[in-house]
């Protein structure tokens, strides 16, 4: 047994947060989880923090360790103190991007909310024998196990970027479900999920690809992916007309444009493309135009654009994907 410092972010109802510390003896190979339910049994009875199963199964025990979202029953003393910037000490806080309850327990109304947004249930509205078995094959079944995987238990959530920025935006857990929706042969609302989806504040474009969820993720669902195939599903189906109008559509249409033609982008022609809608937007010109205007008096307006080395490679990279992509719809 070896002396560790727990570190503890506390906060009452109400009341102002502070740091409390408590030095336990305790395994390294115990976990975070173990700790707190020491410190709760035999030092301080009022700590708050919610736990079920111990086994990384229900998700309750998420919390902010090392100032990373985590679950406290997965996470071991000894690899937390390998983590720690502060010597043989764990920092223990709430969840990032929700109100704090009191100490470490956190409200999840909004998160519950922003799930419920998505409409994360199969619909089967447009089946005329609603009695009948949907079967599905072993291949389209394996398409949902990874967002399938999600136990809700919020770490991706606490530590989402878009969320702390945007309120508007849904979180990568909705949008993980969204994914798995999507993907479901049995779903009978596809298209309009797409649509719903494709919101530039709220759906799947309010993503900034942080990549923090697929890092705190406890059990690999790896949001940030579910999130992409959202929108490439987005951009399988939506008309040419659409992407013409919205800008979220083309700024990715155009950055894989812009690098096929040339390996990497061409600054000059993604604000005109995506901001100025290849000259059809007047208000979209006009406003980057301050802006390409002092980049000139400040010499920094690119007036060459040299193509990548490798660019036709690139650019044959690109067309074997787009052409797979199109034979597996």
């Amino acid at each position: 047994m070896s002396t560790t410092t727990f570190a503890i972010r506390r906060q009452a109802p109400q009341g102002d947060p502070y740091w409390q510390t408590f030095a336990l003896e305790i395994d390294p190979g115990q976990t975070v989880l173990d700790a707190l339910n020491q410190i709760k049994w035999y030092h301080d009875g009022t700590l708050s923090f919610r736990k079920n199963c111990r086994n990384t199964i229900c998700g309750s025990c998420a919390m902010t360790i090392n100032g990373r979202s985590a679950l406290a029953c997965q996470q071991s003393v000894r690899a937390e103190l390998a983590n720690s910037l502060t010597p043989n000490q764990i920092a223990i806080a709430p969840l990032g991007n929700l109100p704090v309850l009191r100490d470490l327990v956190v409200d999840m109304t909004d998160f519950w909310q922003k799930l419920a947004a998505v409409d994360p249930y199969v619909s089967t509205a447009a089946r005329q024998i609603p009695e009948r078995e949907f079967l599905q094959s072993p291949q389209d079944r394996d398409k949902l196990n990874a967002a399938g995987n999600c136990i809700l238990c919020g770490a991706c959530y606490g530590a989402c970027n878009a969320v702390e920025v945007n309120a508007a935006f849904v979180g990568p857990h909705a949008l993980a479900k969204a994914a798995r929706l999507v993907a479901d042969t049995r779903d009978s609302a596809t298209p309009e999920r797409l649509s719903q989806y494709n919101n530039a504040e709220s759906g799947v474009w309010g993503c900034t690809r942080c990549f923090n969820c697929n890092t705190v993720c406890p059990v690999g669902v790896a949001p940030l992916d579910r999130i992409s195939e959202v929108k490439q599903g987005i951009l399988a189906t939506a008309p040419v007309a659409s992407r013409n109008q919205d800008r979220p559509l083309r700024h990715r249409q155009v950055l894989v444009e812009l690098v096929k033609e040339g390996g990497w982008v061409d600054e000059r022609k993604f604000g005109l493309r995506v901001v100025g809608n290849r000259f059809r937007d007047v208000a979209g010109v006009t406003s980057i135009i301050p802006l390409g205007w002092r980049l000139v008096r400040r010499g920094k307006f690119p007036l060459r654009f040299e193509k990548s080395a490798g660019h036709a490679q690139i650019a044959a990279v690109i067309t074997a994907v787009q052409r797979s992509s199109q034979l597996a719809r």
